[in-house]
């Protein structure tokens, strides 16, 4: 066995079934080890689409994206996929096969650093070298599948990819497991919520890899809170629903503008804001200074601007538990109730005219 079939073993153990790219030279020991270790190569028309071919294939099935390229004017290809992996926060494994290790850094035909070129655009850049190449690409699949998820590039010489190798096949990556929302963040959180007079929430692309995304909408439902999404989260909950507004920064953007302004308390659930700002465009909700600093809060109670899912997921199911109301909370709630109908008429009134469906396609 030669390293080129350890990394194809290594990545076949860790759920990848196939891989994107265009054949060249030095990808060829690749090809080989792919073609008798049971991986698929699917030829691609260009290495940017290789790249943007993994990035969704790691979106829905879990496992980590797999895309190949060779060194040069491969690799910059390439990049283009990677960079949009990378801004998705999709799980990839990124493999440019490079030249010989002797012959690396030389002013010579098609080399440029590929570590300096994937380093703004990926997790980690790493380098696969004689003896240690089923533990690095392992420690590069766990980055990888690890919250915020993203791509991970290796770049493989052609001679380490052909040289025998006795190092045994190691177990599957074991991704960093996120710690549940402290106690106190979320009691913080359901104080700001139950505080709120015109709360609204904003689902985002991380919300998608919730694991039961039902929890979301009983979130949504219990606490009776409007909510827009991204056009990433587009669809996770019918946009037929009583609560729903749309997606945030598409057709009559200045009227769901104006409505997101008048928040006193904006809510993200895998809002991530490398999608789209929210109140892009115009000023920032006026909130109180007190709503201001609990929306954060409990922004802080969900995760990081990259919106870890788990730590959503487990806030949501625990607010739905234990989700204590302040003492006029429920007629907070009936004044709520009686407003929001009337308010939701305006909104959608707002972007869909009379004759005139905005180009906003409804899911049925």
């Amino acid at each position: 066995m030669n390293n080129a079939d350890l990394i194809i073993a290594t990545l076949k153990a860790n759920g990848v079934s196939r891989g994107f790219g265009i054949p060249s030279g030095n990808v060829l020991p690749l090809m080989e080890a792919m073609r008798s270790g049971g991986v698929e190569f699917v030829l691609t028309a260009h290495e940017g689409s290789a790249g943007f071919a993994a990035d969704v294939t790691g979106r829905m099935t879990g496992a980590p994206g797999f895309c190949i390229a060779t060194l040069g004017p491969g690799a910059t290809n390439l990049a283009t996929g990677i960079g949009g992996a990378f801004l998705d926060r999709s799980p990839v494994i990124a493999i440019t096969c490079n030249l010989n290790t002797d012959q690396l850094g030389r002013r010579m035909q098609m080399w440029i650093d590929h570590h300096a070129l994937f380093k703004p655009i990926t997790k980690a850049t790493l380098k696969l070298e004689q003896g240690c190449v089923s533990d690095t690409l392992t420690q590069a699949i766990a980055l990888a599948l690890s919250e915020p998820k993203g791509p991970v590039h290796l770049d493989l010489p052609e001679d380490v990819a052909l040289a025998a190798t006795n190092e045994e096949l190691a177990a599957p990556a074991r991704p960093a497991r996120l710690a549940a929302a402290p106690d106190a963040a979320l009691a913080r959180a359901r104080e700001a919520i139950a505080a709120a007079e015109r709360p609204i929430a904003v689902l985002g692309a991380t919300a998608m890899r919730v694991g039961d995304p039902s929890l979301l909408r009983k979130v949504l439902e219990r606490h009776n809170l409007p909510f827009a999404t991204t056009t990433m989260a587009k669809g996770m909950i019918d946009e037929n629903h009583p609560l729903a507004l749309g997606c945030i920064e598409r057709a009559c953007r200045q009227v769901q503008r104006k409505f997101l302004r008048s928040a006193d308390l904006i809510i993200g659930l895998g809002y991530d804001t490398v999608e789209v700002e929210c109140n892009a465009g115009g000023a920032s909700p006026k909130f109180p200074s007190h709503s201001a600093s609990r929306g954060q809060e409990f922004h802080r109670a969900c995760g990081d601007r990259c919106g870890p899912p788990r730590i959503a997921a487990r806030g949501a199911a625990r607010l739905r538990r234990r989700g204590a109301h302040a003492p006029d909370r429920q007629s907070m709630e009936r004044a709520r109730a009686q407003e929001f109908p009337h308010h939701q008429r305006l909104v959608v009134h707002g972007f869909r005219p009379a004759g005139c469906d905005c180009g906003q396609a409804r899911t049925t």
